[in-house]
């Protein structure tokens, strides 16, 4: 059964990490992703999800953030480029976990 989540979230570059930009998913889709999927995350605890933002597909993986408290997913330069998007824009995000 695949899992679907749509939710409008802050795009935000992190500090450490270059051009690396991100968005935190929800506390409650989060909750849910460790209850429903965390048994098949790989090593690190990464989730593959396919997503959508506007008009761009992609397929990609949430983690876990210690820090946030939640996963984050992140969003490539070229969807931020094609979609308008950057650090401080808010993106609505649907995406699928990928069975």
């Amino acid at each position: 059964m695949a899992s679907h989540y749509s939710f409008a979230a802050e795009v935000w570059e992190h500090p450490s990490m270059g051009a690396w930009h991100f968005v935190s998913l929800p506390e409650a889709i989060a909750d849910e992703i460790e209850d429903l999927h965390a048994h098949r995350a790989n090593g690190f605890g990464a989730v593959r999800v396919d997503v959508t933002i506007g008009a761009t597909r992609w397929s990609t993986s949430v983690f876990p953030d210690k820090t946030r408290g939640t996963y984050v997913l992140p969003v490539k330069k070229p969807v931020r480029t094609a979609e308008k998007l950057a650090a401080g824009s808010l993106a609505q995000v649907e995406f699928v976990v990928a069975v």
